[in-house]
């Protein structure tokens, strides 16, 4: 979907250039080559192995100028082709993953045998396999096109979801799940790639929270599929089993639509074949100084990532929003029938979780672009589910109307996953130590996904003390460290002052990439007026350096 702040229609008379300030044309200097057109400069193999592939069709393309008429037009190209797959693929394997806990509530235990916290583990399990195969995944990402690696997989886990259906007993189920988080391993790493692959910092939050905001989407429809599913009469076909082969089979018909769609990259999109389109679908991004892809695995970027204090910092965040998020999706469902309803009611009542999850994500992320800032908001929404947890164990059981609202209050964890996720892709720069980042949050994401049920105890049903004390903990632990992670980029971008001034331009640079085209046109046009244009032309955004190597590099509080 577009910017809901992009400048209106008829504000085209300003353009963007690759080229230098020219005051005759009416343009602004939004950026320009380092090194002009390729016929101005041989790079080497090796400057060519080392330089971002993007760098290279600019160099090609020499200096191109723009409206910002032409650069709307190709957001909206990129939306449709690059965000429309990413959207039903996160969908699918939101409903794929929750299929368990659908089943669940249609006797699903009783039906396969399942004691103890067997139940429990056949949620873990999906985290478990995508913890082992996580450090696979993130090395694909590099070497192998994204969107044939993204397509590869979601046909592969489509089929596992079916195979569930033949399964009987424990065993069948969790070997099914362990290789659905298998191939589920790779969704969340390559959406982050491609996101920070293809938009503006500042869009950036707008895709981030789409993709996300897709788990709440599949919290609403996929409860109602499993109604209707659960209703039909077979002899043959459980109720459990019919979910699993109807979600399976749904994900398997849906890869074709994946596979013609999602481009690999901006250089080589089919798409963006008209005109400038590609070159206009690159430049657009040198304002984030955060590149789109480099095929080469770099060592030294790999090794900055795990003295980067910041990386654990978000490892820490993610794990303490995995953990009680785990815990909810693999037993909201029993704890709603705890309340005193019946399977399909308790079913149907999984269906407000999800729209406000996709409601509190919309409005959290608006707020966010519009006041510029992430730890806030984050914290702020973290009080609501803290509110909800504590209503849980101290209402009476007989009070099914608090307790449901209590139950919707603990829904807003949704959006604090997706509004991480976005605050971090900001924060990193150089594809290798983008890449390992991601990795490392979605290993923290799958320790606390692994670790959420297990603290759910059978024994406790339906009540869950110890599930929801823990929960507890970690959203309240979970607003102190973002106070702290924001104290530390703050720290970053005054060592970042430092450095320019050390080289002799000015130290305060405004960050026009999270500003709207007509913020960042305004602000560009008053520098003009008063003289005062920085000295900050963004010429490294493309040469894949990290963001402690790149002093135009600005962090997102």
């Amino acid at each position: 979907m577009s910017d809901p702040q992009a400048p209106q229609a008829g504000k085209d008379d300003v353009s963007f250039s690759t080229a230098p300030y020219d005051e005759s044309k009416k343009s602004i200097d939004v950026a320009h080559l380092e090194h002009g057109a390729s016929a101005a400069h041989h790079h080497t193999l090796e400057e060519i192995k080392e330089l971002d592939e993007a760098a290279l069709v600019l160099e090609e393309a020499g200096s191109v100028q723009y409206t910002i008429a032409e650069d709307r037009r190709v957001l909206r190209k990129i939306d449709l082709w690059v965000l429309t797959p990413m959207l039903i693929v996160y969908f699918l394997q939101q409903m794929d993953k929750s299929s368990v806990s659908y089943a669940s509530v249609f006797n699903l235990q009783a039906e396969t045998g399942l004691v103890g916290n067997q139940y429990a583990w056949l949620t873990s399990i999906v985290y478990v396999a995508q913890l082992v195969f996580q450090p696979l995944s993130s090395f694909a990402l590099v070497k192998l096109p994204v969107g044939k690696w993204v397509l590869f997989n979601v046909f592969c886990w489509g089929c596992c979801v079916a195979c569930m259906g033949a399964a009987t007993n424990f065993n069948g189920l969790i070997t099914a799940r362990f290789f659905l988080g298998v191939f589920e391993a790779t969704v969340a790493p390559s959406f982050i790639a491609i996101t920070q692959m293809w938009w503006r910092r500042r869009e950036q939050t707008y895709r981030t929270i789409s993709w996300n905001a897709s788990n709440g989407f599949a919290s609403i429809f996929g409860p109602l599929i499993a109604f209707g599913v659960g209703h039909v009469n077979n002899s043959k076909i459980l109720p459990y089993q019919g979910i699993f082969i109807f979600l399976g089979c749904l994900t398997v018909a849906c890869t074709p639509i994946v596979g013609y769609m999602l481009p690999d990259n901006p250089t080589t999109a089919r798409f963006l074949r008209n005109g400038n389109d590609r070159v206009i679908a690159i430049e657009r991004l040198r304002s984030g100084n955060m590149g789109t892809e480099n095929k080469i695995w770099k060592w030294t970027q790999f090794w900055e990532t795990m003295r980067d204090v910041k990386t654990w910092l978000w490892a820490l965040l993610l794990f303490l929003v995995a953990c009680p998020s785990g815990g909810i999706s693999a037993f909201g469902g029993l704890i709603v029938q705890g309340f005193g309803f019946d399977s399909f009611t308790t079913i149907l009542f999984q269906m407000p979780f999800g729209g406000i999850t996709v409601l509190s994500i919309a409005v959290s992320s608006w707020v966010t672009n519009k006041i510029k800032l992430r730890f806030p908001v984050i914290a702020f929404m973290a009080l609501f589910p803290i509110a909800g947890a504590v209503a849980i164990r101290q209402l009476p059981r007989n009070n099914q109307a608090g307790l449901l609202v209590a139950y919707y209050m603990v829904s807003f964890l949704g959006c604090l996953q997706p509004l991480l996720y976005s605050w971090s892709n900001l924060n990193a720069s150089g594809h290798t130590k983008k890449v390992t980042t991601t990795a490392v949050l979605f290993v923290a994401q799958c320790v606390g996904n692994i670790v959420g049920p297990q603290v759910y105890l059978a024994q406790e049903k339906p009540f869950y003390y110890t599930g929801i004390a823990v929960d507890l903990g970690c959203w309240c632990a979970l607003i102190f460290v973002i106070f702290g992670t924001a104290a530390y980029l703050h720290y970053l971008n005054k060592k970042q002052e430092k450095r320019r001034l050390a080289a002799g331009r000015p130290g305060h640079v405004v960050d026009t990439s999270i500003m709207t085209l007509e913020e960042a046109e305004k602000h560009r046009e008053h520098q003009i007026a008063t003289g005062q244009v920085e000295i900050n032309t963004n010429d490294h955004a493309f040469e894949d350096l990290t963001d402690f190597q790149n002093m135009d590099f600005m962090y997102v509080l």
